[in-house]
């Protein structure tokens, strides 16, 4: 493998420019500089280095991108866009390993070196989802590496045979299992969740929920979360995705949420979609509450929108967030960045010798404008590798 210079660039959270030199795939040295010995040197100057960036939720297996545009046919409601989903599926191919496998280039594209993705898991779809995603990873392992979470999307108690798929799937190498709704889907918070959780600690998967419950009922799902992460050890193991609640609930209410989760290790996942709530960024970090994003669907069955650009998605958080200082507006950015890695449990991830060498340059002079701006980028980087310069 070639040495590679990038000579000049921006280390984001470096006080200086610097120059970085990646060997076998990983940052060998960093500083102001360096010897090139017989490294190929890229110049990156007053550019700013980010590391790959990190689609910490999404729906690969929905993706109707690459294929003939296909109108929006839900109405508004969760449960219409669930049986949406479920009805026209088989009739618009999906699962598509083509259109993944497209979806995936795209975001490759974008500097994206990360994704975890939720697979529809029940009795109708069986574990096709798990394969179409698992073929179109397989094939792209040199740009962009995938993680799946064994979804039950239409429900898990509510639906038989669902809880014994999310075994299987686990069985079959899935590295997370997911929840939906405990109570608005299966009306039982408790089992759901023991049952989600007894399957994690049995197969030592990470667990990702989705929570649209809303209002003190989500809050309270929250405190259920939140007790079972501490009682069975896996703190740094367990996301809550959307989390309506916490953008809903009262400051105290929420400030009492962001400690126990801060205690007990859980990260927060936030899309920040049309209108729905988003999660208080600011005061999660504040707590020490790790805060992911993620797009959601992209171009599928529940929205026509979603572009795979994960500074776009950035863009969008920092927006709904009411964000205009640079130093908040960079919140939004390492929820697409270091909180994706630590809600993943990624290793080795960032911009320090060590680290592997997963690098975007965006041409910006400094993080906020990366997320305003989002513009096209200069130079995408997956184990040392050079993907477009």
């Amino acid at each position: 493998m070639t040495d590679i210079l990038l000579r000049g660039g921006r280390p984001w959270r470096l006080p200086a420019p610097a120059d970085l030199l990646v060997r076998d795939g990983v940052i060998a040295r960093v500083g102001q500089g360096l010897d090139a010995g017989g490294a190929r040197v890229v110049d990156v100057s007053g550019r700013l280095v980010l590391p790959g960036l990190v689609e910490a939720h999404c729906h690969l297996d929905k993706t109707l991108y690459g294929g003939a545009w296909v109108p929006h046919s839900a109405d508004d409601t969760l449960t219409g866009r669930m049986f949406n989903d479920l009805g026209r599926r088989a009739e618009l191919g999906v699962p598509s390993v083509e259109r993944i496998t497209a979806l995936l280039e795209r975001m490759s594209s974008f500097g994206t070196t990360h994704v975890r993705t939720h697979t529809d898991i029940d009795p109708a779809v069986g574990l096709r989802g798990v394969e179409a995603v698992g073929e179109a990873a397989a094939a792209l392992t040199d740009r962009i590496s995938v993680r799946q979470v064994a979804f039950p999307q239409h429900g898990l108690l509510t639906n038989p045979g669902t809880a014994e798929l999310l075994e299987e799937a686990l069985k079959s190498g899935v590295e997370a299992i997911g929840g939906i709704d405990p109570a608005g889907i299966d009306r039982d918070p408790v089992r759901h969740l023991d049952t989600v959780f007894e399957l994690a600690s049995r197969y030592g998967a990470a667990v990702d929920i989705h929570l649209h419950d809303g209002g003190t009922l989500g809050a309270w799902e929250l405190e259920l979360i939140i007790e079972r992460t501490a009682a069975l050890g896996l703190g740094g193991r367990v996301t809550v995705s959307h989390a309506y609640a916490l953008g809903q609930i009262d400051g105290a209410h929420q400030d009492r949420l962001a400690k126990g989760l801060a205690e007990a290790g859980v990260a927060v996942a936030t899309a920040a979609v049309y209108s729905f709530p988003v999660p208080p960024v600011r005061k999660l970090r504040e707590a020490g509450v790790t805060v992911a994003c993620g797009h959601d669907g992209i171009r599928d069955l529940w929205g026509p929108y979603g572009s795979g650009d994960m500074l776009e998605r950035a863009m969008h958080l920092a927006y709904r967030s009411t964000f205009r200082a640079d130093a908040d507006i960079e919140l939004a950015l390492e929820a697409a960045t270091y909180g994706g890695a630590r809600a993943l449990g990624l290793p080795g991830y960032g911009l320090s010798v060590g680290d592997q060498a997963d690098l975007v340059v965006v041409p910006v002079g400094g993080a906020a404008e990366a997320v305003v701006a989002h513009p096209p980028r200069s130079l995408v980087m997956k184990r040392g590798v050079l993907l477009s310069a």
